[in-house]
């Protein structure tokens, strides 16, 4: 489902104008966003959990050339999925 059509559903299910479903929307995200950067975990009822975790470094291989190449640790966020929906 894209954003679009999500926006669309909410406007539909709420009564509210796609401007006001658009606004809540961006806040919605940069809450969650926030408090990922922060470390938090973000509980999403009925979707599942967002959880920032760390990807450990690794040796990887460039696909064109078949070098082995140092990736760098990194920030990702994992998502587990709710087993009620």
């Amino acid at each position: 489902m894209s954003k679009e059509t999500l926006i669309a559903k909410a406007r539909e299910a709420s009564g509210l104008t796609k401007k006001d479903v658009e606004a809540v929307w961006n806040a919605l995200q940069e809450a969650i966003r926030e408090e990922l950067k922060a470390g938090e975990e973000v509980t999403i009822a009925g979707v599942g959990k967002l959880k920032p975790t760390k990807r450990a470094a690794r040796t990887g291989r460039n696909p064109q050339t078949g070098q082995a190449m140092q990736i760098p640790e990194k920030e990702t966020v994992k998502l587990v999925v709710s087993t009620k929906y």
